[in-house]
């Protein structure tokens, strides 16, 4: 099944730059909706890359971004909602329900068969949390076409990587506080790499076997929140004293004040998908899953003699040296 044009749903975000750069690199032409084609220059000079400003969130809109594809890729989440509610609010119902089905309808109408989803580890429509709930009923959705599609599912556990909003949010906090409250620190997790994640998108898009199934992706060590926190402490020369709120009221209380931020850190919702430790057992492996270990790329983004050292070799690269 050769491939030659790719919408790519979600792809300015942090995942998105991967599998784009990676789909790139193979040759394949990919379309990216945008709201604001101005903030995504980084995207826009990847060779094979378009941006289109779109909304994706209109029926007529994403039918016409559908048509002309041999395949889709739907990244789009989120990771907090002002509008909190049973089962889950209207922004995760937007981002993590109503889009995979609207998505699946225009991909039926258009004659595109092929789609690879991103959901999350724990996605489940009787999940502790709005976000896990929300990812579950759009999993789902996706998993009910797999019959008239192509579907591959893919659920991570949490990415990190170079700019990823989760060791450099906790870079940013222990720089900023001499003393660190944590809620929620005994909370385990596989985490793993971005460009492991990107590279199995890319790769499974011309793979059969990959149809109709659904793969777990995790790291190849569990951490608790609290070790994961700790490490990148060290990481960047700041080891904190870190005081345990445990996972009641009082982790609840810090998470809903950080909740009021303008981009928060945390919330409760966040607390509530963490009652469930995003690791897995490895049955649901990728085929031939080998991943990268933390220790092997957080030090290059982080630890600031590894980054002054990536300057040197650029500049000696560049010099010839």
């Amino acid at each position: 099944m050769e491939l030659e044009n790719v919408l790519l749903i979600g792809g300015s975000g942090f995942v998105g730059g991967w599998i784009a750069s990676g789909l790139s690199q193979r040759g394949v032409r990919v379309t990216i909706p945008t709201r604001r084609r101005d903030n995504t220059k980084r995207l826009i000079t990847l060779p094979t890359v378009s941006m289109v400003e779109a909304n994706v969130h209109d029926p007529q809109a994403l039918a016409e971004l559908v048509k002309g594809h041999d395949a889709v890729i739907n990244l789009v989440g989120v990771l907090h909602d002002n509008d909190s509610r049973l089962p889950y609010g209207k922004g995760f119902a937007a981002a993590h329900v109503d889009l995979p089905r609207m998505i699946v309808a225009a991909m039926k109408d258009s004659g595109v068969r092929r789609l690879v989803h991103m959901s999350a580890l724990n996605a489940a429509l009787n999940a502790p949390s709005e976000y896990l709930c929300s990812k579950g009923e759009g999993e789902a959705i996706v998993r009910a076409a797999a019959d008239e599609l192509a579907v591959t599912i893919f659920r991570p556990s949490v990415i990190f990587g170079p700019d990823d909003s989760f060791l450099n949010m906790f870079a940013k906090l222990l720089k900023l506080f001499p003393i660190l409250p944590l809620g929620g620190g005994k909370a385990r997790f596989q985490p793993v790499f971005v460009g492991d994640v990107a590279r199995v998108f890319v790769d499974c898009l011309s793979v059969r076997a990959t149809f109709g199934q659904t793969y777990d992706l995790c790291g190849p060590k569990v951490y608790t929140l609290r070790e994961l926190v700790e490490y990148t402490g060290q990481l960047i020369g700041k080891s904190r004293r870190i005081v345990d709120l445990g996972d009641g009221g009082w982790a609840y209380l810090q998470a809903g004040l950080l909740w009021l931020l303008p981009k928060p850190p945390m919330s409760p919702d966040n607390l509530r998908s963490m009652e469930v430790d995003s690791v897995t057992d490895g049955t649901h492996d990728y085929p031939d899953w080998q991943p990268t270990p933390l220790e092997a790329v957080a030090p290059t983004y982080l630890s600031p003699n590894e980054i002054e050292q990536l300057r040197l070799d650029r500049y000696r690269f560049r010099a010839g040296r």
